[in-house]
């Protein structure tokens, strides 16, 4: 992973880098603090306006060429896919498209990855993001994100991107109540994938999401 200080000498079209890093700093800041405060970290503006903009356009163009595919559950060994379950559709990031977007928001996240590790002594090794599409009508029943045969997925993170929302909130279920998260673009929402179990609203208009699993090596 590239180190933070590396990340901010690099040029790019997206966006991402006209942030200062002292600017980028008190975004993670803001999320560990909410995080350790409530074990839900959110935050604004964790990806620029101009960078969510354009992964909206990338996740609009795979659409209309049918590269997104029906989400399951379970693992890559043991895929579900249940519409009664959830009904949205993913596509996996990789740096190895070559899209200077997708690779703006990794670079984006390995920065935040050695901030946490540098910061809380997280262990995070690696990570794994897809692009999410909740097509009007769609949901996510409750669930949790770890899986029994693999606990790698140490914390759950999600990053909002379209700025017009109408439902679809992340309901959260914590301490026998629940807390329901508007998607608003550039929003970012952090969590133990091994504690809290959530689920995604019913959406009455289309909504759009990265999704992903920071990671560590199993015991």
């Amino acid at each position: 992973m590239l180190s933070i200080t590396t990340i901010f000498s690099l040029n790019t079209i997206s966006g991402f880098i006209k942030r200062t890093l002292p600017q980028l700093e008190i975004i993670f800041n803001e999320l560990i603090d909410n995080y350790l405060a409530t074990n839900i970290g959110t935050v604004k503006n964790f990806v620029s306006k101009a960078l969510a903009a354009h992964l909206v356009n990338n996740i609009t163009t795979l659409h209309a060429g049918n590269k997104l595919l029906a989400a399951g559950t379970g693992n890559s060994l043991l895929v579900n896919h249940n519409k009664l379950v959830r009904s949205d559709k993913i596509y996996w990031l990789d740096r190895i498209h070559n899209d200077v977007h997708e690779n703006s928001f990794f670079d984006l996240m390995d920065s935040f990855v050695s901030y946490l590790n540098s910061s809380c002594y997280t262990g995070i090794t690696g990570y794994e993001f897809h692009y999410t599409l909740y097509e009007k009508g769609s949901f996510y029943k409750r669930h949790l994100d770890n899986f029994k045969q693999n606990g790698t997925r140490a914390f759950s993170m999600i990053i909002y991107l379209n700025a017009e929302v109408d439902g679809g909130e992340l309901r959260i279920y914590q301490d026998g109540g629940s807390r329901d998260i508007t998607p608003n673009a550039g929003k970012s929402v952090f969590f133990k994938s091994t504690e809290l179990e959530h689920e995604v609203l019913l959406t009455h208009l289309p909504r759009m999401s990265i999704t992903g699993w920071l990671k560590v090596n199993p015991n």
